[in-house]
């Protein structure tokens, strides 16, 4: 054999074996998404998401304060209420009673050093369903819709989030979110994190069903991306950072690796996230407790091909796992 085609030298011990990698995983580098419910005593199992809850605000400090101590640095917080009056504007997403903007609060008094990005988006909390609102005949009406997301996103900055994280896939309202925070004051105080590549997947089953969040008619397709649309994903990658965003998200993210290389190319400066989201999760518990891969392996596996295509914040049910697997 020619001399350059020996390459295990390079790989055959456990430490150089890690040597092969640009960047490790590490325990920054994930943020645990965590549903708020309307009950404040709330503890509730969600079945097709193996392990999480719905948590009401007084549960948090409990369940929250051991994985605090085990090094969990950044939570996303959905709001999942059950017992506000729904409309066709989501009013009860902002409401200061709210489940959201109660826990920022408690959070930020209980985890001083714990970083609190919340999602924003209508769909949990309108009478239809989706996530923003409607002209007559059912379709999107764009400019009172991003008026009402930059309207609940600085809700959120005001009340103590870190971090607003629009979900939406509403046009234009990146640049609504950020002339919003900079009229409130806070353009440099919250971080914008946009879902900029949000496909139009269908592995978002097991969060509709955590979040209640199925729209009451139709599908989201036309603001969501099309599962094919590349070219989309990077106009929508390099518009959101034109307009302002501070971290650009692809959702979801096992099936789009390519998409998060190319976030990572189009826009080398920002941070890089991706959201594991709720049905690449269960797969992973699903295909383990068929006997098709260890666990542990395979959730390791997953979340460092994120790391090899560019992100560098990786959303993920799997976070407290890993706050025992790196330590």
């Amino acid at each position: 054999m020619d001399i350059s085609s020996i390459l295990q030298g390079g790989y055959q011990h456990p430490t150089s074996r890690k040597w092969q990698a640009k960047r490790q995983l590490t325990k920054s580098m994930f943020m645990y998404p965590l549903f708020i419910t309307d009950d404040p005593d709330a503890s509730v199992d969600i079945p097709t998401l193996p392990g999480q809850r719905r948590w009401g605000v007084n549960k948090l400090e409990a369940f929250l304060r051991p994985l605090v101590e085990k090094g969990l640095e950044s939570v996303i917080l959905f709001g999942v209420p059950f017992k506000c009056r729904k409309d066709e504007v989501g009013t009860p997403a902002d409401d200061p009673d709210g489940p959201v903007i109660l826990a920022i609060k408690l959070l930020r008094s209980l985890f001083p050093n714990l970083y609190i990005a919340c999602d924003v988006c209508l769909c949990e909390y309108t009478s239809h369903g989706h996530c923003g609102v409607l002209h007559s005949d059912g379709t999107i009406d764009t400019p009172p819709s991003v008026e009402r997301i930059a309207s609940v996103a600085v809700s959120y900055a005001k009340a103590g989030a870190h971090c607003v994280a629009p979900s939406d896939m509403m046009d234009g309202r990146i640049k609504g979110i950020k002339q919003g925070l900079m009229d409130a004051g806070l353009g440099n105080k919250c971080t914008l994190m946009s879902y900029s590549a949000k496909f139009a997947s269908a592995l978002y089953g097991p969060f509709r069903d955590a979040a209640g969040s199925a729209p009451s008619f139709g599908d989201r397709k036309c603001y969501q991306l099309p599962p094919t649309a590349k070219g989309l994903a990077r106009r929508a990658i390099t518009r959101d950072a034109n307009e302002g965003a501070d971290i650009i998200m692809v959702k979801p993210a096992l099936p789009y690796l390519d998409i998060i290389a190319d976030a990572a190319q189009l826009t080398p400066d920002h941070p890089i996230a991706c959201y594991q989201v709720s049905g690449e999760f269960a797969m992973i518990h699903a295909g383990a407790r068929a006997g098709v891969y260890d666990l542990k392996t395979m959730a390791f596996e997953s979340t460092e091909s994120m790391v090899r295509a560019g992100a560098t914040l990786i959303l993920s049910y799997f976070t407290p796992e890993f706050l025992e697997w790196l330590s």
